[in-house]
């Protein structure tokens, strides 16, 4: 590890965390000195602070991004795929590792981030096979005259933006097809949580990434340093992951300069459990949509819709499994949920059931805002919520679960697709053909049939409406950091 800094790596749960922007291939302070606390969500302390770049610092990022730009889109794609299979490999080994660090930056439980750490790891392997099979086309002109040759092509500088949410698996979903496609990247991570990125980084750095294809530029003046990025000329495409409402902003942002975009934006999904579903699998699918990373996910389960005939007997049944969940600091080992990320989010949930009540939803277990250090929220049901509560059209982003009752499966539609949102959708029956039936109708770019789980880094994850543009995972996830060129030929 080659350092220009003061701020030394640390040794965090025996993984080596650098602390300094990566740019060029060496681990750097930022320009002005400057830094920002990392706090750890579980008791509110600062566990150490990381270098907080500027304007100059993003900048030297994508000059040495463009710099590294052709050398790399001229690798050999079975060379790109070494390294990506080497990243795979070294993440793998660390796994137990990084998974602490995020459950101490994150506060997730510890369950949570082992499934996190191999889900991220799994982005390297699946687009270390698919570096190879970036395959074009030729064919005939309709008229006989000529040949249409097409190929796809590397898109140039990336700009990639992750959430605080999963820090290994937003970087790993964008970084892996950028770099399988022949693409150099500058990475931003949530401030929130940055020392899993920086971790991944060096990994990147150790699994033999030329200086400069990856480069991570940390900062709390997002604003400030992304908006001279998104606005240089030899940037080509970005990749975003959070809120729609910023998503939005980027977007005007990104037309000035007409870049491509991958936009994966908030969700509000809707979990329909019809009277003939098996119950014991709802009850366990809910668990799973609801409460990965505590409910802090776009695809968690934010409108749970319950047939009436079993809606009692559900939100009992849930209430008991909630209600039994460990809540405690995401690094303990008994822990089931962990803390929420910070303090603004537990009152905005904590305001979102307070809403609900109000409005005559009632309270089965949870609900109470707890006393003590760290930013925790108990698991909570609510059953009998109205439909014009605000934890129905906004994401609740905690451990909330809100049950709503239907009586016809055109009931059960209109209220799942009565949303802005279209990112994840849930469907529990037994009758496979209205399974599919409703899916088909569903508007949401992901639906699980009885299941609670829909991410898989072979699968296109993305949404419609405002949940989001293009696909990141699967073969288009790959093709999204690609041009496609068509050469007009006669032989």
């Amino acid at each position: 590890m080659t350092l220009l800094s003061t701020l030394e790596p640390l040794d965090l749960e025996g993984l080596t965390v650098p602390r300094q922007l990566l740019i060029a291939g060496l681990w750097r302070d930022a320009a002005s000195g400057g830094t920002v606390d990392v706090v750890n969500p579980s008791d509110a302390t600062a566990i150490t602070a990381i270098a907080d770049a500027d304007v100059a610092d993003g900048i030297a990022a994508v000059d040495a991004a463009a710099d590294a730009l052709a050398g790399w889109a001229a690798t050999a794609p079975r060379k790109r795929a070494e390294i990506l299979s080497r990243c795979f490999d070294l993440m793998t080994e660390r796994s137990e590792e990084l998974a602490r660090l995020i459950s101490l930056e994150n506060g997730k439980a510890l369950p949570d981030a082992r499934g996190e750490v191999a889900y991220a790891a799994e982005f390297f392997r699946w687009y270390a096979e698919e570096a190879v099979r970036i395959i074009g086309d030729v064919s005939v002109s309709p008229s006989g005259a000529n040949r249409i040759l097409v190929q796809h092509q590397p898109i140039g500088v990336c700009v990639l933006i992750t959430p605080w949410n999963f820090p290994a698996a937003m970087a790993t979903r964008k970084l892996a097809p950028a770099l399988a496609a022949g693409c150099t990247a500058v990475l931003k991570p949530a401030t929130l949580t940055p020392l899993t990125s920086l971790a991944i980084a060096q990994l990147m750095v150790d699994a033999g990434a030329p200086a400069g294809v990856v480069n991570v530029v940390t900062t709390s003046k997002t604003s400030d340093v992304m908006t001279p990025i998104l606005a240089d000329p030899r940037v080509r495409k970005l990749s975003f992951t959070g809120s729609t409402g910023v998503g939005r902003h980027l977007l005007r942002q990104a037309a000035d300069n007409v870049l491509k975009c991958s936009m994966e934006l908030g969700g509000n999904a809707p979990f329909l459990v019809f009277e003939d579903a098996d119950l014991d699998k709802a009850i366990d699918g809910v668990m799973v949509a609801k409460m990965r990373n505590g409910g802090q996910a776009c695809t968690a389960a934010n409108r749970i819709y319950v047939q009436r005939g079993i809606q009692a007997e559900f939100a009992s049944r849930l209430a008991a499994r909630m209600s039994g969940l460990a809540v405690g600091p995401g690094t303990d080992p008994a822990t089931e949920v962990g803390p929420l990320v910070d303090e603004a989010s537990v009152l905005k949930v904590d305001a979102l059931v307070r809403d609900a009540l109000q409005q005559g939803a009632r309270l089965l277990t949870g609900g109470q805002l707890p006393a003590g250090d760290g930013y925790y929220y108990p698991p909570t049901v609510l059953t009998n919520v109205p439909l014009h509560a605000r934890m129905v059209s906004e994401e609740i982003f905690g451990p909330v679960a809100s049950i709503i009752g239907f009586d016809t499966e055109e009931e059960a539609v209109a209220a799942a697709n009565d949303s802005e949102y279209g990112l994840a959708a849930y469907v529990f029956t037994e009758d496979f053909r209205r399974g599919l039936r409703i899916a088909e109708r569903i508007e949401s770019g992901m639906v699980a049939v009885n299941r609670g789980l829909v991410s898989d880094p072979a699968a296109p994850f993305g949404g419609v409406k405002q949940s989001g543009l293009g696909r990141e995972g699967a073969h288009q996830g790959l093709l999204d950091f690609t041009e496609t060129k068509y050469i007009a030929v006669d032989w």
